[in-house]
């Protein structure tokens, strides 16, 4: 295998940890909507939910691509959690036409993304 082909590979490989980065995250989602339908769970225990859903996400993200990259894996999983970030701002923007849902917790969001996918990535 070549250079290119490898560097293909990887790129993959990181897209496809993004990808079921996501799936998780819908999946838990939808969890916590079942739960908040049934339970009648407060705001503040849905908030901190949310936030533990998007740690696992990028973590489960930054710790296979750490385990797979063996060198620089804090990086890596910084970066997916970054990917992770910015994707979802993408999809705020292009669905509300404005950062509407994250905008008074963007840079929080951000961090916890980031860190997320580093403490994966350190600890793969």
């Amino acid at each position: 295998m070549n250079r290119k082909e490898a560097g293909n590979a990887t790129i993959l490989f990181l897209l496809k940890c993004l990808l079921l980065s996501y799936v998780l995250t819908g999946a838990c989602l939808m969890l916590l909507a079942l739960l908040l339908y049934k339970l009648r769970l407060s705001e503040q225990i849905v908030s901190i939910a949310i936030i533990v859903i998007y740690v696992a996400a990028v973590f489960l993200a930054g710790f296979l691509a750490g385990k797979r990259m063996k060198s620089r894996k804090f990086l890596w999983g910084l970066m997916l959690g970054l990917a992770y970030f910015a994707v979802m701002v993408l999809v705020s923007l292009a669905v509300n036409h404005s950062l509407k849902g994250l905008d008074t917790h963007f840079f929080t969001t951000l961090v916890i993304c980031g860190a997320g996918g580093m403490l994966g990535g350190m600890l793969s």
